[in-house]
């Protein structure tokens, strides 16, 4: 048996004959397109990837839904993110770094919730920073049915910037921020090569305003995928997750004070109402304005007689009762009327 086994990387003598064939093959052509050059473009997957960027995507605890979907829609539209559990609320910031540093990550997407109500966010370039804190609002989602786009799971986006951002200082910082963050680098192992959708970051009202586009390929017209949100500026530090502040947010106003600011409206608005009702009681209470006598009134008035006023302190005496001797019973007159 020991004759019959065949010896591990031989080949059967068929296999030498089809390589030999083709071999011959290959030269005859070549022979034959000698004067003809082909070059094969190299495959666009085949890139070497330099820029190592890797993004953590992850919250603290205290969170609700729409805030957990909101993530996961940014872990799936970014291949070069990465996820972690949550934190907990009695640790400090700067602890974020050190998670970085264990996952490896370079920048960081951190969403902390206050009060189960408000919602910030923080991109830091972990260690040396900068960071930047935001107050999210208008939060919509991936799976939300007025977003009717799709885009290719793992694509590279286009980026999109409003012209604003190249305007001031503050916003040029965070151009370059979201670029970093935001962008899938490029031969990146995890995504595709392929651009089939647009990041748009545009300022309104002094705020940055996410949107997320899928282009078609048959107009080129853009439909909305999701998520949407709406990035309130409050600081810029020097460090990552604090340090100097570079730049503080003059219109900002903290959710706290929104509320409050309702709430003393609504109560203006109620003192209003009791002093116009309190105005209206004093108003019935004066005197109303005499109307003047009309002398044509009483022409035809003719005044009764007075009668006298007699008081009766004693009440009156009864009435004599008398009896009719010419009445006839009953009996008597029935049979009258028979006869």
């Amino acid at each position: 048996m020991s004759a019959y086994k065949r010896k591990r990387g031989s080949l059967p003598e068929v296999a030498t004959n089809t390589k030999k064939a083709k071999k011959q093959l290959a030269g005859s052509e070549q022979e034959a397109t000698a004067g003809e050059e082909f070059i094969v473009p190299r495959p666009v997957s085949e890139g070497k990837w330099k820029n190592k960027e890797r993004v953590l995507i992850f919250s603290s605890r205290g969170i609700n839904f729409r805030t957990r979907h909101l993530m996961q829609d940014l872990r799936s539209l970014m291949p070069h993110s990465r996820a972690e559990t949550k934190m907990d609320r009695k640790d400090k910031l700067f602890v974020v770094n050190e998670v970085c540093e264990m996952k490896n990550c370079n920048k960081c997407i951190y969403f902390e919730a206050k009060k189960k109500q408000d919602l910030y966010m923080w991109l830091s370039n972990s260690p040396e920073g900068p960071s930047a804190k935001f107050l999210v609002q208008n939060i919509h989602t991936l799976a939300e049915l007025k977003m009717s786009g799709n885009c290719l799971k793992g694509s590279r986006p286009i980026l999109s910037f409003d012209p604003a951002f190249d305007r001031e200082p503050q916003y040029a910082l965070l151009k370059e921020l979201l670029t970093q963050i935001f962008g899938t680098p490029r031969y990146h192992p995890r995504s595709q090569p392929f651009v089939d959708h647009i990041f748009t970051f545009s300022i309104a009202d002094n705020r940055i305003w996410f949107r997320n586009y899928q282009i078609i390929e048959e107009d080129a017209a853009l439909v909305e995928i999701g998520p949407r949100f709406v990035l309130n500026l409050i600081k810029i530090f020097k460090g990552s997750f604090g340090g100097p502040t570079l730049y503080e947010n003059p219109h900002y106003q903290s959710p706290n004070m929104h509320r409050r600011m309702i709430r003393l409206a609504t109560a203006a608005k109620v003192k209003e109402k009791q002093q116009v009702k309190e105005v209206q009681k004093l108003k019935k209470e004066e005197d109303r304005p005499v109307i003047p006598v009309d002398p044509t009134e009483a022409v035809f008035y003719t005044p009764a007689e007075e009668k006298p006023q007699v008081i009766e302190t004693e009440p009156p005496a009864p009435k004599p009762k008398m009896k009719r001797k010419d009445k006839q019973f009953k009996r008597q007159r029935m049979s009258k009327k028979r006869m």
